[in-house]
């Protein structure tokens, strides 16, 4: 059921027991004026919602980008419920035929929303059958085959399609343009993080305060899925530990003890800083070689680990490949390596 998933979803899927996923999904907010952070995606969406309302017409197709975990599919469904219309999910590979693909289109009413999450996975040829779909509202079918075959078009309910990609780059052109608006999901703001943290401690009825929440938001690597997660195992820690009330001390303690160090690195965070300054004495390693050595998948590597490195500046590809920086040495507690000269070198980025 989950093979659709990218791998840090399955992952995640995986160790997730059935009130983990029940609990995820009260925690998901249902409006606008819920969903925390985001604001200039937040005010341009609100802009162009009230105005499909006012003419009483489909939201135009809308594009969310961005990293996992920053609330694409969450902000699908605020969408479909600012709009008051239903909202149909699936996946891109999860269609595997244009059969796939007309079936869900078919049975869509006027103005729903339709959510493809990885739509940068769907199949060419059930791409092709999406285009006139988006464009015209109509679907092509062929009946028949060899000379007997010919064209049958069908009319479809106007509706919007919000597809959400991890992987802009990976989206055809042809696809790309038909998406009338498309926004990109940035890292959160540590306030904004807090504010979240606060929000869904309130929903699990935790008792946390400011700098509790201000301590999870800092490990929680700009992403509200993690910031919730870091705050239940935190919430567990907490009622077998302690009182049960999370202070700013309790979460230190609780997430130093679940390997999470304060700037949010886990083990295998620190595993591949580790390899790059040790075992490959600073020098640039190639995707597949560091992969091998941290005993991770290359695609998992690049998608789920990487990004976050590169942004606190601990991680830089350069053309030989991936390379520590002195951020990084400096935060292992290492000093870095020096030149010829023996100067220690600070230039790396």
């Amino acid at each position: 059921m989950t093979d659709w998933l990218p791998e840090e979803e399955r992952l995640v899927s995986a160790r997730m027991t059935d009130d983990d996923l029940e609990i995820d999904r009260t925690l998901r907010p249902k409006r606008l004026d819920e969903y925390l952070g985001q604001h200039r995606v937040k005010e341009s969406l609100g802009v162009l919602i009230e105005a499909a309302r006012g003419r009483d017409e489909a939201l135009d197709h809308v594009l969310l980008s961005g990293p996992p975990g920053l609330g694409k599919t969450t902000l699908a469904g605020v969408i479909a419920n600012e709009l008051g219309v239903t909202m149909k999910t699936t996946s891109g590979p999860a269609i595997e035929r244009p059969g796939d693909l007309a079936a869900i289109l078919t049975n869509l009413e006027e103005r729903d929303v339709l959510f493809i999450d990885e739509i940068h996975r769907l199949n060419r040829v059930v791409e092709e059958v999406l285009y006139p779909a988006m464009e015209d509202f109509c679907l092509d079918i062929v009946i028949g085959k060899g000379p007997a075959a010919r064209s049958l078009r069908l009319d479809l309910p106007k509706f919007t399609l919000v597809g959400a990609t991890t992987r802009t780059g990976l989206l055809t052109g042809p696809l790309r343009d038909r998406f009338g608006m498309a926004f990109r999901l940035d890292y959160y703001e540590p306030v904004d993080l807090q504010a979240i943290i606060r929000r869904s401690a309130n929903i699990l009825g935790v008792s946390i305060d400011d700098e509790g929440a201000a301590e999870i938001s800092r490990r929680s690597r700009g992403t509200p899925r993690l910031a919730n997660r870091l705050l239940k195992r935190v919430r567990d820690y907490a009622q077998v530990r302690h009182d049960g009330d999370i202070t700013e001390d309790i979460a230190a303690e609780a997430l130093a003890f679940f390997e999470v160090d304060h700037v949010g690195l886990d083990r295998m965070d620190l595993a591949i800083l580790d390899t790059l300054v040790t075992k490959f004495s600073g020098k640039p390693v190639g995707l597949n070689t560091l992969a091998a050595a941290v005993s991770e998948d290359p695609e998992t590597l690049e998608d789920v680990y990487e990004p976050y490195l590169l942004q606190l500046g601990f991680l830089m590809r350069t053309p030989k490949g991936r390379q520590a920086t002195p951020r990084a040495y400096e935060h292992l507690g290492l000093r870095p390596p020096a030149d010829d000269e023996g100067t220690p070198r600070t230039g790396l980025f």
